[in-house]
């Protein structure tokens, strides 16, 4: 079985999430092939967007959020992402359980007693008047009735996990800043979220599969797991291996992937990329070492900005009055200072819509 190294599984990470050439893809089509962007920091994925495609116009993510293309809502690990409306509606039946068991992970002794099923239904009920509510709101709504777990663990169980909910604009919209404002995911999106499967089938975990490999492959099982968060996908993993092709790497695990997909070579050049606050590219796996050193890795859960050098985590970043700070990790050489440096000031442009071209390298 043929192995991959390193720096080949980088290329082939970079070729896949569109940081080795910048692709001309409409946005509603980068979304849907990236199976989303993490999006807990509402500005955040408008940085992601345009280190990924060429010519980027922020409002026309704006624009498919209010006209609900897109949609922001818990899905994977838990976490608010930003999705395309179809595969919202389409994966979210699948993920109910893991929402649920990752709120309890946290929440186990406050909800101790409570019926979930029950709570759901109260919350349904609370939420049919169509009125966008904050989680403290909806929570405050029935702390009547439930009034020992307090309202952050009943919030954060039906938010997350119970109600599928939307996170209304203006959160998320270009330079705006605004609070969670929910309300269910299909009234929001005009339609209910797809039903789980009746026939113990999984075509759902079967797409994301297949979704999650054209996005983040080669990878192993344990990478899919760790992206989605779901610990039930190696029965579709086996439906479709068929379909699939096997590779190992250094450390001799499985590797799966797409037949046709991109594998570039390992010595294909790679630009400087600024990339986002939890970026999937670097949580999407449970094996980071193709991307981020051991010693760096701390940086990708605290929600640090990173710069890609040679396609690794090389620095980090922040905007300061206007002007993008890079501190590098390492020492860079003069042909990466000014690489850097030229990326930063084209990321300081877009950022300030023209004013700023200013950065600065600590």
């Amino acid at each position: 079985m043929t192995v991959l190294g390193t720096r080949a599984l980088n290329r082939a990470t970079l070729a896949r999430q569109l940081l080795l050439d910048r692709a001309d893809l409409p946005v509603l089509g980068a979304v849907a092939h990236l199976c989303g962007l993490q999006a807990q920091e509402p500005q955040e994925p408008f940085v992601g967007l345009w280190s990924r495609l060429r010519g980027f116009d922020p409002a026309a993510l704006s624009d498919l959020l209010i006209r609900r293309g897109v949609v922001r809502t818990h899905l994977m690990r838990r976490t608010v992402h930003l999705l395309t409306a179809g595969d919202a509606l389409a994966w979210r039946a699948r993920h109910d359980l893991m929402l649920r068991q990752r709120v309890l992970g946290t929440y186990r002794r406050e909800l101790a007693g409570v019926d979930l099923d029950e709570l759901a239904a109260a919350g349904r009920a609370v939420m049919a008047d169509g009125e966008p509510r904050s989680m403290g709101e909806l929570a405050r709504a029935l702390a009547g009735r439930w009034p020992e777990p307090g309202p952050r663990a009943l919030g954060e169980m039906l938010v997350a996990a119970l109600v599928p909910m939307a996170q209304l604009p203006p959160r998320g919209l270009w330079r705006t800043k605004a609070g969670v404002r929910n309300v269910p995911l299909s009234s929001w999106l005009g339609r209910e979220i797809d039903p789980p499967a009746a026939n113990g089938a999984d075509p759902v975990g079967e797409t994301l599969v297949r979704r999650y490999l054209a996005a983040f492959g080669p990878a192993a099982v344990a990478d899919l797991r760790a992206w989605c968060g779901l610990a039930g996908l190696p029965a579709a993993v086996a439906a479709i291996r068929g379909e699939l092709v096997s590779f190992r790497d250094e450390r001799g695990r499985e590797l799966l992937d797409l037949p046709g997909a991109p594998r570039p070579d390992p010595d294909t050049p790679a630009p400087v990329r600024f990339l986002p606050a939890f970026d999937n590219t670097i949580l999407g796996y449970h094996d980071r070492g193709r991307i981020i050193d051991d010693a760096d890795r701390g940086l990708s859960v605290t929600g640090a900005r990173v710069v890609l050098v040679d396609g690794r985590v090389a620095a980090t970043w922040t905007v300061e009055d206007g002007t993008v700070i890079v501190a590098p990790l390492r020492s860079f050489s003069r042909a990466d200072r000014d690489t850097v440096a030229e990326e930063g000031r084209a990321l300081a442009s877009f950022l300030s819509d023209g004013d700023s071209d200013r950065v600065r390298l600590t």
